[in-house]
Order: C-alpha cells, then sequence, then structure tokens
C-alpha cells in the first residue's frame, strides 16, 4: 500500500486526483485542510483518514506517509513544496508547478539538493486521446507535420465563483496558468521545446485571464496554435494536426459537447485521418490518468526514484517559462524569446 496526503481537498484534491490516485491502488490516509466541509468531504470519501489542518501539522506524521499529493490552489505551492521537501517526504505537485518559471526552478533545485523525489501532475499526458495524438505523430500518420492546433475552449459567460478567476496571475489565477498549462505541456511532449511565443491575453470577465491565444515556434520548426477560453459559445475542434501527407481532427474529449456534429467519434475511435474529402477513423489508444499514479508508485520502490517518475519536473519549468513569455509577448504586443532558467545546456 502507497499512503498518501492530499494537502487540499477542494475540487482539485476530491475531484481530480482522488479518482486516479484510487484506481491505481493507492490510499489516501491523511488531508490537509482547514475547511470543515471538506474535511467532511474526506472523512467520507476516505474511511479512517487522518485530517490535520495544516502542512506542518502534517510533516510531523512523516513515518506514516510514503508520498504527498499538493492539491492547493497554485499560489501555494512554492511554499507547500518547501515544507515538504524539507521534512523528506516525496511529492506530486498539480499543475502548474508554481506561477512562474522561477519559483519553479527553485522547487526542483531544492528537491534535487535534498534527494527528494518530485513529479508534476500533467495528468492530460495520459488522456486515450492524447495518447492517440502521440501514436499519430510517432508513427507519421500525417507525414511529416507543420502545424498542430490544440483547443480547450468554454462557454462561461457567467464565470464560477473559485480562486481560479477571482485570484490576480501573479497569485495563480486565470486560464493561462490553468488550461494553458495541459496545451503548452501536450505541445512540448509532441515536437520538443519551444523558440519563441506570440501571445494575445485578455481578461474579459474575471480577475485575472479567462481568453488566451499562443502561437509557439517549436525548434523541430512546429508551429502550435493553442486556445483557451471560458467565452466560446461555439468551441472548434480539440486538435487539428496538420502534416504533409495528412490531417488529423478530434472534435472533442469524450465528455465535452461537440459543435461539429459530423466529426463526432464512433465507438472505438478516437479522431479522424483527412485527406481532402477523404477520412477514416483513427482507433482509440488505451490510456488512463491512473497511469500516471501507477508510474509514480512504481517510481518510489525503483533504486532510482527520480528518474524512474513519470514527469521530469524539468518540463514544467520549461512550460512555465513559455507561460512567462507569454505574458510579456501580450504585453509588448511582440514575438518573444523562451528563455527556461536551469535549462542544462547541451
Amino acid at each position: 500500500m502507497t499512503r498518501v496526503a492530499l494537502v487540499g481537498y477542494g475540487m482539485a484534491g476530491r475531484q481530480i486526483h482522488t479518482p486516479p490516485l484510487r484506481e491505481a491502488g493507492l490510499t489516501v490516509t491523511h488531508v490537509v485542510t482547514r475547511n470543515a466541509e471538506r474535511a467532511a468531504h474526506a472523512a467520507e470519501d476516505h474511511p479512517g483518514v487522518v485530517v490535520v489542518s495544516s502542512i506542518e501539522e502534517l510533516v510531523t506524521l512523516r513515518d506514516d506517509l510514503d508520498l504527498a499529493v499538493v492539491a492547493s490552489p497554485s499560489g501555494d505551492h512554492l511554499a507547500n513544496a518547501r515544507v515538504l521537501i524539507d521534512a523528506g517526504i516525496p511529492l506530486v505537485i498539480d499543475k502548474p508547478m508554481a506561477v512562474n518559471a522561477d519559483d519553479a526552478l527553485e522547487i526542483v533545485d531544492l528537491a534535487e539538493h535534498e534527494q527528494v523525489p518530485l513529479t508534476v501532475f500533467q495528468n492530460r499526458r495520459y488522456d486515450p486521446e492524447h495518447s492517440t495524438l502521440a501514436r499519430v505523430v510517432q508513427e507519421g500518420l500525417v507525414g511529416e507535420a507543420f502545424r498542430f492546433e490544440h483547443r480547450w475552449e468554454r462557454w462561461r459567460p457567467v464565470p464560477k465563483d473559485r480562486w481560479r478567476e477571482n485570484l490576480a496571475s501573479e497569485d495563480g489565477g486565470g486560464i493561462l496558468l490553468d488550461l494553458q498549462s495541459h496545451l503548452v505541456d501536450a505541445a512540448v511532449q509532441l515536437f520538443g521545446p519551444i523558440d519563441t511565443v506570440s501571445a494575445v491575453i485578455n481578461t474579459l470577465t474575471t480577475t485575472a485571464d479567462d481568453d488566451t491565444f499562443l502561437l509557439c515556434r517549436h525548434e523541430s520548426g512546429v508551429t502550435s496554435h493553442l486556445s483557451a477560453t471560458s467565452l466560446a459559445g461555439a468551441p472548434g475542434p480539440r486538435v487539428r494536426l496538420l502534416g504533409r501527407d495528412a490531417a488529423y481532427v478530434l472534435a472533442a474529449l469524450s465528455d465535452e459537447p461537440v459543435t461539429f456534429a459530423d466529426l463526432a467519434d464512433a465507438d472505438g475511435h478516437c479522431g479522424w485521418l483527412w485527406r481532402g474529402d477523404q477520412r477514416e477513423p483513427v482507433t482509440r489508444a488505451e490510456s488512463s490518468q491512473a497511469d500516471f499514479y501507477r508510474a509514480v508508485a512504481a517510481a518510489l520502490t525503483a533504486a532510482d526514484p527520480q528518474s524512474a517518475m513519470p514527469v521530469d519536473p524539468r518540463d514544467a519549468v520549461h512550460v512555465l517559462a513559455v507561460l512567462d513569455a507569454a505574458r510579456t509577448s501580450a504585453s509588448d504586443h511582440r514575438e518573444v524569446e523562451v528563455i527556461t532558467p536551469g535549462q542544462r545546456p547541451d
């Protein structure tokens, strides 16, 4: 049994982390929350769970834990990570790892110095839709890829009343840090590091940004067009990948509305290969977000736990460097070079 502490039991802790943890066979034994309602939810969801009110109290129980999962608001990640690493507790940090690349690098450097295993919850890498797309790229099904379009577009003209909508971007709020963390990570995993970015960032209904578009130029020569917005009455297709031989189009994730009904997937299929007026379905890859936590549990028993972790935390530093550059680009109305702090030379 892998004994897990969840730091935070809001939407992320309860709805996003708990299901894959349970599916992967890990056991939530401790929860950190000061909220009485969330403490009651934790006791209901995890019989026998120990609920503590602070991360400082949690680390006094170090010997009862194998892993801590930081599912607190993004602006608290750095402070939480410092305490957990100082206590020597292996940890998973929800994306984004921090609110900027410099803070993320501080976490990585501290974990390396203290030899504490660290990884980042980039759960969307384990969606079957992403696994299918990765296979399309790896097998060259579109030929030489040159443009990647990835969208996470919602229709929320009345925003939710949560910290993500109510906090300023420097405190962890906004859609740039939230959804673009997923989109940029996917683009980098598929096509390599990003060299420059041009961005448009709007704040229309919330305290922080709620409408973003990034044009990213990869070192490989591919360009990624990444859109995350809360104000799309008609969301575009989730993915359109253009190559010299074909295009791959995915209408939506399985739990999303499909704007263009003709693009909907049939059972066992995940997107379409298009060649002009001809198309063929693509078989859905087998993958689950629980695979992330299965890999974490396996890494904790490996001879070198850090090298066995499913997500290299330095990937998250690069993602945040892209987002930092995007803010500068949007403010200055220009293309900006991405400078990733702590990047190791080739």
